[in-house]
């Protein structure tokens, strides 16, 4: 399974996605520099070559769940987004609280049931453990997937 399918994005579909993922990551009252800087490059080849702007993401008001809903109308797009969250959220070491109630509310909106959001947030904790699995730390790898709550 491809995790981040190649799948085309229109100005409007990146934009609204930015501004969701940034929603996301300001929930929980701050954005990580490294939350910000996972978006910037997320979207660098999305929105005509560039990244998006930082300051007007953060001087708009997060995004509505039916105006995200209206933006995003495929189930590929939809997935692809609650993915981009959950990945999101966990570069600031966890997702929980204010980030995942966030993305439960975007997820809703844009028809992803409960077990389907956590197949989802499971996707992406696989992706980020086969991302560690070559390294020699193995204890440090099983440190992390305790943290993830990895089920295997």
């Amino acid at each position: 399974m491809d995790f981040f399918p190649e799948i085309d994005i229109t100005q409007k579909q990146a934009e609204a996605i930015a501004r969701g993922m940034y929603a996301v990551a300001r929930a929980d009252g701050d954005v990580h520099p490294r939350e910000s800087a996972l978006l910037s490059d997320f979207f660098a080849d999305a929105i005509d070559g560039r990244a998006p702007d930082m300051a007007a993401l953060a001087r708009d008001p997060d995004i509505l769940p039916e105006t995200l809903a209206a933006a995003l109308v495929s189930t590929e797009h939809r997935k692809l987004f609650v993915k981009s969250c959950v990945l999101l959220a966990y570069a600031d070491g966890s997702f929980e609280g204010p980030e995942a109630e966030k993305v439960a509310v975007y997820a809703a909106a844009l028809g992803i049931d409960s077990a389907t959001l956590r197949d989802l947030e499971e996707q992406v904790k696989d992706y980020l453990i086969a991302h560690l699995s070559g390294l020699s730390n193995t204890a440090a790898v099983v440190e992390v997937a305790n943290e993830l709550n990895v089920k295997k």
